[in-house]
Parts: C-alpha cells; structure tokens; sequence
C-alpha cells in the first residue's frame, strides 16, 4: 500500500493534522461506556438471560447430540457428561473477565452460551465470544437474533463504540458467521496462542459504532416473520454492506 493511499484512508476516517504537520487520529468526544451486567434481552425469536448452573441440563440436551466437531475450535471440550458441561459453566461464571449470557429459544430452553470478554470500558471495546450453539439453535433466526441483541445491547444501552468477534483463523463457519453478522475482517494475529496442545493463529473481526445503524436495519429485516415460510426456512438470505 502506497503512503498516499495510507493518506487516503486516514482522510475518509476524519485525521486530521496536528502543530507538527503529523497525521493524526481524529478528535473524539469520549464519555467511557457502561460496564456490562448480567441482564435479559428478549427478542422474538429468543431470550438472552444471565447464564446460571440451572440451565446445565438444557445445555447439554441441546449439545449432547451434537456433532463431535463442535467441541474442535472450543478451547475447552468435548462435554461427554453433564458433569463435564457443568465444570465448564463454572468456569464461565467463576471467570472474571465473562459477563455470560444463556440464549433460550422460545419455549424457554436454554440451548447456547455466549459472554462478553476482554472488556475494556474507557476505550469503549468488548468482544462477543465463548459462543457454544446447540441442536435448536444452529443456523435459525433464533441464534442470529440473539447475536443482534447483545450487539444491540453493547451499542445501544452500554454505549460501546467497537464490538469484537475473533476465531482460529482455521475454522471456516465462525468466520462466515462473523462476516454475515455484519463484523468486518481485520486480519490474522500469527501463532497468537496454543490451545489444545496445538497452534492457534486468532482471525480478527470487528463492528464499530459508525457500522451499527446499518447493521442492525439488515438484520432486524431478515428476522422479519415475513422472511420466512411456514416451515421457519428464510426467504431472503442476510446480506449487510
């Protein structure tokens, strides 16, 4: 990339110069956000609630069926028993840097997890991970929806300007996941961890505060109910940008 392109870039992003001549970031007007708290989200399609020890054995009937593969990109896992599901919500509330969430679908199971992490309110940035999706909610409106309401809540009601998805660069459906919920690709942070005894390079994905207003109309679009058929099949696939 050319210095003028560089220049380019930084113009469309409002950098200005400072008593130097030098390039710099544009002003911003800060008030920090609001630390998130366990809270419900509710939605149509599904209800975000603070994650608790009760909602284990929804979980694992959710999970128990199954593919083997979902445990591979998990940095815990697999959960062959309930115990073991139970040790890993423990370890999800017991973490302090979680604020975790339990997504029940509409008869009130619980059938997927998901936390805010790496919180960082006086820069306004917090990343949406440790998502784990089981049988009733993988690829439905119900699982999309609740990815919007944590956004929605980040944006919205904590008043976050930068909003966070990274995955192993490896597994392919998190990233289309990130890329069709509306999360741009950053790059690939290089031999960023191990995990499972094997090499983790992390792929970076990320939505800001500028990017919202448009995320949040596509998706609120396709959860529509008149986006869908009788058997619950979409009739118009999400696309945002």
């Amino acid at each position: 990339m050319s210095s003028s392109e560089i220049d380019g870039q930084a113009d469309e992003r409002g950098a200005c110069a400072n008593e130097f001549g030098q390039r710099v970031g544009a002003p911003v007007d800060w008030q920090p956000a609001t630390p998130p708290r366990p809270v419900t989200l509710a939605g149509r399609w599904c209800t975000v609630v603070p994650l608790d020890l009760d909602h284990v054995p929804d979980l694992y009937a959710a999970l128990a069926p199954g593919p083997p593969g979902q445990w591979t990109y998990m940095t815990f896992g697999p959960c062959d028993t309930e115990a073991d599901l139970r040790e890993v919500v423990s370890g999800y509330l017991a973490n302090p840097g979680f604020v975790s969430f339990a997504i029940l679908d509409a008869a009130g199971r619980a059938r997927g997890i998901a936390a805010y992490l790496r919180i960082d309110p006086a820069i306004g940035s917090l990343e949406v991970g440790g998502i784990l999706l089981g049988e009733g909610l993988r690829r439905t409106a119900a699982a999309t929806e609740a990815m919007w309401l944590l956004a929605r809540n980040a944006f919205e009601q904590l008043g976050f300007r930068r909003y966070e998805w990274k995955c192993d660069a490896l597994n392919t459906p998190s990233r289309y996941a990130a890329e069709r919920l509306g999360f741009r690709f950053e790059g690939v942070w290089r031999q960023a961890t191990i995990y499972k005894g094997r090499n983790r390079d992390t792929a970076w994905f990320a939505m800001t505060d500028a990017d919202w207003p448009e995320v949040s109309s596509a998706i609120q679009a396709w959860l529509d109910p008149t986006n869908f058929d009788a058997a619950g099949r979409q009739l118009t696939p999400l696309r945002i940008g």
